[in-house]
């Protein structure tokens, strides 16, 4: 019974083997060059919001300060960033979130990935679509919602007002332009994303000339007299302002620091050039400058615009729906407003295209590894896109936007997000600290690099190590106290061990700094000496990790500041998704068990790697043999230069399959 539940535990936690030697080898068709992912990386992350995001939180949260918001909001999406960045560089192959996590911590964590990334995908897409249908809508005078609701209304609970025939018909559309190629789709994305960049330059330039820097300096009385006057009150009653204190920081720097919380979802999408890691040319490059380049670039379009739009009009006059055609019309520039619609239906285009293109990648890399149906994983020959992953999430897709009201569901897009942010970081910390030995496969097995610890002294899962460390207590305090100079197996189960601690204390620090905030404040004993632990056990983490040795394995791109930058990217995604509702975590509660029934029921029994797994005992004899006839070709491998093996270790262009 118990060897059952051992195997049981160890099939929930086997991690992918992926042979680094053949990345060239790709179903999918290597058209995409970095210029296409920077695109692609703007173009999805720099949707809609940069028009309506700052008008709304300069008005109700952060004032002039927004363009700080955007930094420190910029500042934790990087870190997530650059952890996305090293993996893209270390598994260039498609499946994002998902891949990394089954290489590094296992099967069962890998599905969750896969399968809240869908989730917020399919979200995405639905709740993009409404948008532009309902953006384009209203420059046409509305005609659309009035004949839907006049012919096809629906008053039921949950469900929209009206079914939205154009969102539908624009899912579908961009879902066969998918179909047909991701070189015309990229094609497509940069033309848009370059009108919608080109419409914000404009914005910003034009908001620096007719600014007023008075503006970022406006007094307390003058917003007191604001105050009177919009309440209707006599001059001599005691007001007190309702847009803040004046100044750059009229509601302090907790103003700053809650704006920049609803900052940070501006920055989510960048994480869709993870998923082109097959239809890449030179992968381990284009994707970490990709991700870095379009990060920074979004970063500088949201300072300049909520900076020129600040400077335009006074922060407390903004309108929250359509800021900038407001801003315009307040400094004389009316027709500076059909610039601006153009502009964001572009940018709609550019996210509904960068929340679609994802989706079926992610699919397409579950059913090739067997967790998902395997029909889904079929190749067109023609296209070489993921047809039936592609269409089947489109039509997904289509359905919830053409019956649903999305605004309840929008929220289970961050917990996906948010939840993969928080296990590529993980990863990393964990990858970083294992043995070289884990990443490349035994002598006697050729010259390939492998992704896995499923060899040898590797070929133990997480729960069978950290069984083995507690067996060898003193040697465990010894590499605790003493740690070797080189990663061995016991140095990295003290890193996993000390991880695993780390996030948990994330998660109870993040639960009572919420909903306990009050304690805080009063100063309770128990709140002070709960959060005083914590602090002491946390500190000791990361001591101990940071005595640990690093791999001294390099590839193209490298988180800095580690095991820093990872650990605090970890605490902003945890304590972000602590602060969602209830509700929202009841939905996703269904969800996941939707997920499990699909896990448990089929994939992970039909898992690859349960295959591959179970086929090793029967082909070790039969490649013992064929080791011994490729003897001779191996002797002229190790006869190498440095220089050639250096080479192979990245992607060369020329390597690279192509359409």
């Amino acid at each position: 019974m118990l060897e059952q539940v051992l195997s049981f535990g160890r099939s929930l936690v086997r991690r992918k083997v992926v042979d680094l030697s053949d990345l060239e080898d790709s179903k999918l068709c290597r058209c995409l060059g970095t210029v296409d992912l920077i695109a692609l990386g703007v173009g999805s992350t720099l949707g809609a919001g940069v028009y309506v995001l700052a008008g709304e939180v300069a008005k109700g949260d952060s004032g002039p300060s927004i363009v700080i918001s955007f930094l420190i909001a910029a500042l934790a999406s990087v870190m997530a960033g650059l952890c996305y960045a090293e993996f893209g560089a270390r598994v260039p192959k498609t499946g994002s979130a998902y891949l990394y996590s089954y290489v590094t911590v296992g099967e069962v964590w890998a599905f969750i990935t896969g399968w809240n990334l869908i989730l917020s995908y399919v979200i995405g897409t639905s709740s993009v679509a409404r948008a532009w249908s309902g953006t384009f809508d209203e420059m046409i005078g509305g005609h659309i919602e009035r004949f839907c609701k006049t012919y096809f209304s629906m008053n039921s609970p949950g469900l929209a007002e009206y079914p939205d025939f154009f969102a539908v018909c624009l899912i579908l559309l961009l879902s066969g332009l998918l179909s047909f190629g991701v070189k015309e789709s990229a094609w497509v994305n940069k033309v848009f994303t370059s009108v919608n960049v080109l419409v914000l330059l404009f914005v910003i330039i034009s908001g620096f000339v007719k600014g007023d820097a008075h503006n970022w300096t406006i007094s307390e009385e003058s917003l007191i007299n604001v105050t009177i006057v919009r309440r209707n009150l006599s001059v001599t009653a005691n007001v007190s302002s309702d847009y803040g204190v004046g100044g750059f920081l009229p509601y302090g720097f907790s103003g700053t620091l809650a704006g920049a919380a609803t900052c940070f979802y501006a920055f989510v999408g960048f994480d869709c050039i993870a998923t082109t890691g097959e239809e890449v040319r030179n992968p381990q490059r284009a994707i970490p400058i990709g991700i870095v380049v379009s990060l920074t670039v979004c970063f500088l379009a949201y300072f300049g615009v909520s900076a020129a739009l600040t400077l335009m009009m006074p922060y407390y006059l903004l309108d929250e729906k359509s800021p900038l055609p407001m801003a315009f019309e307040y400094v004389g520039w009316n027709p500076a407003k059909y610039v601006v619609a153009v502009g964001s239906l572009c940018a709609l285009s550019t996210s509904l295209l960068g929340s679609i293109f994802p989706m079926p990648r992610v699919i397409y890399a579950m059913a090739e590894d067997g967790v998902l149906f395997k029909v889904l994983a079929r190749i067109n020959p023609k296209t070489k896109t993921p047809l039936i992953a592609t269409m089947t999430s489109g039509v997904v897709a289509a359905i919830m936007a053409f019956l649903f009201d999305l605004k309840a569901l929008v929220d289970m897009m961050s917990i996906g997000t948010l939840l993969a942010y928080s296990l590529v970081a993980v990863c990393v910390l964990i990858l970083r600290y294992q043995p070289d030995g884990a990443m490349e496969r035994r002598a006697g097995t050729g010259e390939k690099d492998y992704l896995s610890s499923e060899e040898g002294e590797s070929d133990l899962t997480e729960s069978e190590s950290h069984l083995n460390m507690l067996k060898g207590g003193n040697s465990t305090l010894q590499t605790v106290l003493h740690p070797p100079v080189s990663p061995s197996e016991r140095s990295s189960s003290v890193v996993n061990m000390s991880i695993c601690v780390l996030v948990l204390l994330v998660c109870v620090a993040s639960y009572l700094t919420t909903y306990h905030n009050n304690a805080i404040i009063d100063v309770e004993v128990w709140i002070m000496a709960s959060l005083a632990v914590f602090l002491l056990l946390f500190s000791g983490c990361i001591f101990v990790i940071c005595r640990q040795p690093q791999t001294t394995k390099k590839v193209s791109f490298m988180v800095p500041l580690l095991p820093f930058l990872p650990i605090l990217s970890i605490f902003v995604n945890i304590y972000l998704m602590v602060q969602l509702s209830g509700d929202t975590w009841v939905r996703f509660s269904l969800w996941m068990a939707v997920g499990f029934l699909i896990y448990f029921g089929y994939g992970m029994w039909h898992s690859v790697e349960r295959q591959r797994q179970l086929q090793g005992p029967q082909s070790s004899s039969s490649s013992s043999s064929s080791q011994e006839k490729k003897s001779s070709s191996r002797e002229k491998q190790v006869g190498m230069s440095a220089v050639g093996k250096e080479q192979e270790r990245f992607i060369c262009p020329e390597k690279t399959s192509r359409c």
